[in-house]
């Protein structure tokens, strides 16, 4: 009887773990933290882009990788805005002018939003500089990516295409 009993009860114990190796993929069925900031052309809003997959970037004008990865997220905008894709650029600038320097050397055609204030990493638990973050069309936060390096490229964007609403 005892056998029985433990030994699924050590298996579902694990699974957690085994899951977290190499990646990091959030519980199922946890909400994306809500944002609503200003952005370039008025307000950015989490909820009113439900329905379509999020990519939502965090993002600096001091950091090096950003500078890398702002080229992929206009990819993806290309290929995937079309087939329900938003992607949200979320800078951390304290000084705006900072960061729209940096957006005139490398142009964003997708939403840009901005939190000086920090509240809304914060609620990501963004750690590092670029972090992103896949949120599903019903808002389930489905995968998170530190860091930037184009050899993780074709893995996010079969992630992305995965996630895309059907």
């Amino acid at each position: 009887m005892h056998v029985r009993f433990v030994l699924p009860v050590l298996i579902l114990c694990a699974l957690p773990f085994l899951a977290a190796a190499g990646e990091r993929a959030p519980a199922d069925s946890t909400l994306a933290p809500r944002f609503h900031l200003p952005s370039r052309e008025g307000t950015v809003d989490l909820d009113s882009l439900r329905g379509k997959t999020v990519y939502v970037d965090f993002w600096a004008s001091w950091c090096g990788p950003c500078r890398a990865s702002f080229p992929f997220l206009a990819t993806l905008h290309a290929r995937y805005a079309s087939k329900g894709l938003a992607v949200v650029a979320i800078n951390v600038d304290k000084d705006r002018g900072a960061a729209e320097t940096f957006l005139r050397k490398y142009p964003a055609p997708f939403t840009i939003g901005f939190d000086p204030a920090g509240s809304t990493p914060e609620a990501y638990d963004v750690s590092v500089m670029p972090s992103s973050f896949l949120v599903s069309p019903e808002g389930i936060l489905l995968h998170s990516h530190q860091g930037f390096a184009a050899k993780d490229t074709a893995a996010l964007e079969a992630r992305i295409r995965e996630a895309l609403p059907r």
